[in-house]
């Protein structure tokens, strides 16, 4: 996107698919760390829960979208009071009033709405400092910690995680890549059920709300980022659970198509299944199927008291490269 000189600039709605494309390259321009595509943009639009609140609003400078912002209800932890925004100013466009106008438009609709807390995500990469002025000069403060870790495959002897493999398959734990089960009719409902069982024992200072059946597919498996046959479930075939069958943990790898790497969804293991690696192997199984299908990096999120999982991955050759912060504003004035 060319520079432009200063000149008035318009606020107004977003129109799909026509701006996606325009969107995607702001938010990419704004965070480079993690790029979108029109692709990601569009599916989010499309398949986000209809029952939840949420508004986007752009900013228009010379017939170009320069800054795109959106607020709306969080899918993970939902409260009608409680709300989770992000705003983005391409880099050459900032410094004009822009974003403050933005905000106080999405600010707007959420107060309408009875809102008593807002919460965003930066990091303390040098692109998001200027976020983080800007939320703080607005009264955000730092509520939550979320370690970023990332590792190339060509620096990892995978070789060196057999025997861990065998020890696993040894103790009757097989792992299959989700492209492996998709003609498995119960796939879906299993890892769903056990995807909801995980994510309670995930750390993350939110109090988690349930989405449907059909919209956790519509938002997990049907992620356009979703890669198949790098995700990997755990599978003891001798256990008939009612909820998740045969499934006792699972993995899942997503492509960053814009910015060109691997990032880890989720991993876990049930809790009487835990201790014997099996989360370890999920991983390692993951990063030998990249490695095979050409390497690359490999991103990780972990929040800050999962130290369990921070120890895994420092040993199979993470390494910490940022924290991402949760930001959080009072609007009822309350702490």
């Amino acid at each position: 996107m060319p520079t432009m000189p200063t000149s008035a600039f318009t606020l107004r709605d977003p129109v799909y698919p026509a701006d996606a494309e325009a969107i995607a390259r702001v938010r990419s321009a704004a965070d480079p760390s993690w790029p979108v595509t029109a692709e990601q943009v569009l599916h989010y639009h499309t398949h986000r829960d209809q029952n939840l609140f949420d508004t986007e609003v752009l900013a228009e400078q010379g017939g170009c979208v320069v800054a795109a912002g959106s607020i709306g209800h969080d899918t993970f932890s939902h409260e009608e009071w409680r709300y989770w925004g992000h705003l983005n100013v391409h880099p050459d466009f900032r410094g004009q009033g822009i974003g403050a106008a933005l905000y106080d438009e999405l600010l707007r609709w959420v107060q309408a709405r009875g809102a008593r807390e807002i919460r965003t995500m930066l990091s303390d990469l040098p692109h998001d400092a200027p976020g983080v002025r800007f939320l703080t000069a607005r009264g955000f403060v730092p509520a939550w910690e979320r370690y970023e870790s990332s590792l190339h495959t060509r620096d990892v002897d995978l070789h060196a995680f057999g025997p861990l493999l065998e020890r696993v398959a040894a103790g009757g734990i097989a792992l299959k890549s989700l492209a492996e089960l998709v003609g498995d009719p119960e796939r879906n409902r299993w890892l769903y059920e056990l995807d909801w069982i995980l994510f309670q024992d995930v750390p993350m200072g939110l109090t988690l709300t349930r989405r449907t059946f059909e919209q956790w597919v519509r938002e997990e498996l049907d992620d356009p980022t979703l890669r198949p046959e790098l995700s990997f479930v755990a599978i003891d075939p001798g256990r008939s659970d009612p909820l998740t069958g045969p499934y006792i943990g699972y993995s899942t790898i997503g492509w960053n198509p814009a910015g060109g790497y691997a990032y880890i969804g989720i991993t876990g293991v049930l809790r009487e299944y835990r201790g014997r690696g099996i989360a370890k192997a999920l991983k390692v199984a993951a990063m030998r199927s990249l490695a095979a299908a050409g390497g690359g990096e490999i991103k990780t999120f972990n929040d800050s008291p999962n130290k369990a999982m921070l120890r895994m991955n420092e040993a199979l050759g993470f390494r910490r490269t940022a924290t991402r912060t949760r930001y959080e504003l009072r609007l009822d004035g309350q702490e």
